[in-house]
């Protein structure tokens, strides 16, 4: 089983993770939180890792409706969407498909709102790859 939705993009990582931050915004998400990997492993082990930053994005229709098929779909909750530096430009932004909360729990109740989350997410990505082809993201 699949879980992701991803495009490569070529672009700085700070812009990246901006221009994400938009087009995750146009599909009517909003980043509720936002966790710097690279910071936040180098803070608490020393460790080095590229850029790479989780995005907790959420769409409260589509979260609404969610809890309302499946009580416990907070567990998944929010749609985490993860921009990460590969170097030499690249970026990978990925997202978690949100059909797998129909596969994973089993709950058809969830198929119209995982659809929809999922041509959103995509949408999304989308943008950006038409974005590192040359025209920016909206801001």
């Amino acid at each position: 089983m699949g879980y992701a939705l991803s495009r490569l993009i070529e672009r700085d990582f700070g812009e990246a993770v901006e221009a994400t931050r938009v087009a995750l915004a146009m599909e009517g998400f909003g980043v509720l939180t936002e966790i710097d990997m690279k910071a936040t492993l180098k803070a608490k082990i020393d460790a080095e890792i590229e850029p790479q930053v989780i995005l907790g994005a959420c769409r409260p229709p589509l979260a609404f409706a969610a809890l309302q098929a499946e009580p416990s779909i907070g567990l998944l909750l929010p749609c985490n969407v993860v921009v990460r530096s590969l170097g030499h430009g690249q970026v990978l932004v990925e997202a978690m498909d949100p059909e797998v909360m129909v596969e994973l729990t089993g709950n058809p109740a969830l198929a119209e709102v995982a659809s929809e989350a999922s041509r959103r997410l995509s949408a999304a990505l989308s943008s950006l790859t038409s974005a590192a082809d040359g025209a920016r993201a909206p801001s």
